[in-house]
């Protein structure tokens, strides 16, 4: 009688601290053993040079998220969890919005009927919250809070979702009570909506003038003013999709001055910049995304930030809208001004070729880094560790096997979102996952997707170690 379910032989498995050539044994769906000359399992799978890593944690994308009226969101929880499968992503953790006027629990169960029997990989959801009244802050958030959604996200930008900053300063004391782990989108409304008018004044209004109504320092001040408001409650924030220099250097000051201020990046920031704004006609609108991405000496900042530990989570932010579509990036079948362009680039698929082939592979980063920060890291700080982000016995078997040396020229037609165009098409990358498992079931194989619909997990989150308020 065989001893496990799966054994995934003669690899190189990679955590965040260790290397090791090693068989990973799998039992009921989590990491039995590891070791040489493991008993034989009911499916053996040779992983020879190849890599065996934890499956990625997708901390911060968009599925199927309510939008205002005209609008959709191109990928669900099915086509969206697919995709994240098929590019070795087995944990997604993406967001049940706030509208304003709407219970916030109401928002949740909303997203949970959304996702129910579709989604092929597990995942968890973060809150956006967007009305933050005494009910939501005295009641809904802190029930909300310990039955396992330990994170939400606050918007300094967008009119529908910005809160000013007494209530942000509300927001941060339930966090600190309860344990939370606050996000925050950090750009200057004010300044956006200021610029905005001046370029349309001007006759400036084709995607690339995006780029210029959210320069750098609009982001810089969002930013210093939401340390300064962790900083008065005592209590840690994440700052995400950080863009480049001039932010970067507000979190390196905060750091100095030893607050707990993390942050995150995502691919955009390092193989995007604002020449792809600028494409001929109205191609510049399938790189739309805020903060838009900047130069390409920019780029330098981030791959330095996610190398010296400054970046603790590398995410997608995937905000799937399709090109051709008049719920998408043509708003009613039009071209339209830039303000108009609904934000987001997809990404979910991509997200760890693009930072391996990037980083690993050229030596930016080390493999060890690579899965902290797509996996581990982001586990830890929403409190899904040790069951995600790590190979460890007693850890769901979420596992990815890359072939580090294969040759892929992404294209569309490859990925397995629901998106008409992805913002990276003809980019050549070394190293892909070929594997994919999760909870020791085979879900992507050799460029074949083989999984039930519906099969994913929704997972309740704990209290993070990284929302602690520091001991004084």
């Amino acid at each position: 009688m065989e001893q496990f379910d799966v054994v995934i032989r003669n690899g190189t498995v990679a955590t965040a601290s260790d290397i090791m050539q090693c068989d990973v044994g799998i039992k009921d769906g989590k990491v039995a053993m590891l070791g040489r000359g493991l008993p034989a399992g009911k499916r053996e799978i040779d992983a020879a040079g190849k890599l065996v890593l934890p499956g990625g944690v997708d901390a911060h994308c968009h599925l199927d998220q309510p939008m205002e009226e005209g609008l959709k969101m191109a990928d669900d929880f099915r086509s969206g969890t697919i995709s994240a499968a098929c590019g070795g992503t087995t944990t997604v953790i993406p967001f049940a919005a706030q509208a304003r006027g709407q219970s916030l629990r109401a928002a949740v169960e909303d997203y949970h009927r959304r996702a129910e029997g579709k989604a092929v990989v597990d995942y968890a959801f973060h809150m956006i919250i967007s009305d933050p009244t005494e009910k939501v802050l005295k009641e809904e958030l802190p029930q909300l809070i310990r039955e396992g959604y330990t994170s939400f996200k606050i918007y300094m930008t967008y009119d529908d979702m910005k809160l000013n900053d007494r209530q942000i300063l509300d927001l941060l004391a339930v966090a600190r009570r309860e344990g939370a782990m606050a996000m925050i989108h950090a750009e200057n409304a004010d300044c956006i909506s200021w610029l905005t008018e001046q370029l349309e004044a001007a006759g400036l209004s084709a995607p690339k003038y995006h780029g210029h109504s959210r320069p750098m320092l609009v982001e810089r001040e969002a930013t210093h003013r939401a340390i300064a408001i962790s900083e008065l409650v005592d209590v840690p924030i994440l700052i995400v999709h950080v863009s480049g220099k001039e932010a970067i250097e507000q979190i390196r000051w905060a750091h100095g001055h030893g607050l707990r201020i993390y942050a995150e990046t995502c691919p955009q920031y390092l193989v995007l910049s604002a020449d792809d704004l600028d494409q001929d006609g109205y191609h510049g609108a399938k790189c739309v995304c805020s903060p838009p991405p900047r130069d390409k000496e920019n780029q330098q900042y981030v791959w330095d930030g996610l190398a010296d530990g400054l970046f603790t989570v590398f995410s997608s932010d995937h905000a799937p809208f399709r090109y051709e579509d008049p719920q998408g990036k043509k708003p009613g079948g039009k071209e339209v001004p830039f303000r108009y362009i609904p934000n987001g680039t997809p990404g979910l698929e991509t997200r760890l070729p693009l930072l391996f082939s990037e980083g690993v592979g050229k030596g930016r980063i080390d493999l060890n880094r690579f899965v902290a920060l797509t996996a581990t890291d982001p586990a830890k700080m929403y409190g899904l560790y040790p069951r995600k982000g790590t190979i460890a016995i007693g850890a769901d078997a979420d596992i990815a096997i890359w072939d580090p040396h294969k040759d892929v020229t992404i294209s569309n037609d490859l990925l397995h979102h629901d998106v008409d165009y992805t913002p990276y098409e003809g980019m050549q990358v070394t190293g892909w996952p070929v594997t994919t498992l999760s909870r020791g079931e085979v879900v992507w194989n050799e460029g074949q997707f083989d999984a039930r619909i519906g099969r994913g997990e929704f997972l309740k989150c704990g209290l993070p170690d990284p929302a602690r308020p520091k001991k004084r």
